[in-house]
């Protein structure tokens, strides 16, 4: 079987391309969809041969409903052709390629940002400022507790990353000790 990020591309392509300008505005719809088809439950009912593509869909479109998203009707669209192609277990790939499609078309990245403890607003503010002129582009930030950090933070933007957490600060002396 073709690997998911080759089956998703098209379809990632297709939504960005037609939303247009108001691609943005799909990524929680898009997102939360993802969230559900993860749900092992969701796929057994999904792969169960009694089981028509309507009725997959009814009950994601309803659980979205229920979660506070209102389906946009090109979301619905991708959500029935991926049913009907049988490509549920691609929905999470989907909504990776579209955000970064969206994302790529605006400059903006997401960035992860680590902490050993929690970051007060204003902190985050002023983090992300220096962040974004440190990787010269608008940064998306999602804050992270890990504990085992120690202290500083780790940030995680596309395949960059900069950690100037106390526990790489550590290994880095460990391996300084012992080389």
């Amino acid at each position: 079987m073709a690997e998911l990020a080759t089956i998703a591309r098209p379809y990632a392509e297709a939504l960005f391309s037609s939303a247009g300008a108001d691609a943005a505005h799909l990524k929680p719809q898009l997102a939360g969809l993802a969230a559900l088809a993860g749900s092992p439950e969701l796929r057994q009912f999904a792969d169960n041969p009694k089981v028509a593509p309507t009725q997959v869909f009814d009950l994601m479109a309803g659980s979205a409903l229920s979660q506070g998203l209102s389906l946009d009707p090109k979301v619905g669209n991708l959500l029935k052709a991926i049913i009907d192609n049988g490509r549920l277990a691609a929905l999470p790939e989907i909504a990776t390629q579209f955000l970064a499609l969206v994302n790529g078309s605006t400059g903006v990245s997401d960035a992860v940002v680590q902490s050993a403890f929690p970051i007060s607003e204003g902190q985050l503010a002023e983090v992300m400022a220096a962040l974004e002129q440190r990787f010269k582009r608008k940064l998306n930030a999602t804050v992270e507790l890990d504990p085992e950090l120690i202290g500083g933070i780790r940030v995680v933007v596309g395949d960059e990353v900069l950690d100037t957490s106390v526990k790489a600060r550590l290994e880095q002396m460990k391996v300084a000790l012992t080389a």
